[in-house]
């Protein structure tokens, strides 16, 4: 029952209704009633601030102060900590989130940013550029001793953005990502972990063996952190075989691998 529960749930969601909101919504009506009439009797007959068109925000009594949890926050605050703390020369972004990630990142530094989707506003510290990257940027190889790829592996060729439906996508834009990357820089990557399957079209979701074994030949992992399903952060985990093999069952998790590109 639970289950067909949770899956009405993300059906109604993928359609713009929020059930949870909608529950505290209600709950939060009765007090935004009982608040107005009590700001209107305070009121009274000064005309200060008249009363003008009113917008009830309903759902937001019950939330806590902010999300200070799950795989975004703690992924985009800690991987920017790397980054400050590495200072490298040249930083490329791949698709990262841009008021999470890259936005922390171009409070201290500059950073390219590249992505399939337009960006036509200018901030200082980002320069972007689009472009598809299961397609290599030939003038870039090589150029970037750091780069960024923040919970996005997971969508390419999958439609989702836009992009051409791939099967192979990810492999592809990984493999390009590596060629931009110059020996001895490191790739910050992270992605949904867990049991591997795709869930069409919001994503991939990999298994850390299989990450291992995709990034064994180009790479050294430097260190691997990850966010568990009820979205607490745990920084330099283990990857010895046990680990991989048992600790690290989630369902949507999310592995964070801070990578050193070999020589070739």
């Amino acid at each position: 029952m639970k289950e067909r529960l949770r899956k009405y749930i993300s059906k109604a969601y993928l359609f713009g209704f929020d059930v949870y909101k909608f529950k505290r919504s209600i709950k939060g009506l009765s007090f935004y009633k009982k608040d107005l009439k009590e700001l209107l009797k305070q009121k009274g007959q000064d005309n200060t601030f008249p009363l003008g068109e009113k917008k009830p925000i309903l759902d937001e009594r019950t939330e806590s102060s902010g999300n200070m949890t799950g795989h975004y926050f703690h992924q985009d605050l800690y991987v920017a900590r790397r980054i400050f703390k590495a200072s490298p020369k040249q930083h490329l972004d791949i698709g990262s989130r841009t008021d999470g990630f890259v936005a922390h990142v171009a409070c201290y530094r500059e950073i390219e940013v590249m992505d399939i989707r337009p960006q036509n506003i200018d901030i200082e510290n980002i320069s972007f550029r689009q472009a598809d990257l299961m397609v290599l940027p030939a003038d870039l190889v090589g150029k970037y001793d750091s780069i960024s790829s923040l919970h996005v592996i997971e969508h390419f060729g999958l439609g989702r953005y836009g992009d051409p439906i791939d099967y192979f996508g990810y492999l592809k834009a990984i493999e390009n990502i590596t060629k931009l990357l110059e020996v001895g820089g490191t790739f910050y990557f992270s992605t949904p972990i867990g049991r591997q399957r795709i869930e069409f079209n919001a994503h991939r979701v990999f298994s850390v063996e299989y990450l291992l074994s995709i990034f064994e030949e180009n790479y050294q992992v430097e260190r691997f952190s990850y966010v568990n399903d009820e979205g607490d952060f745990f920084e330099n985990a283990e990857l010895d075989q046990d680990s991989v093999k048992h600790k690290y069952n989630f369902n949507y998790a999310c592995g964070i691998f801070e990578l050193k590109k070999k020589s070739s």
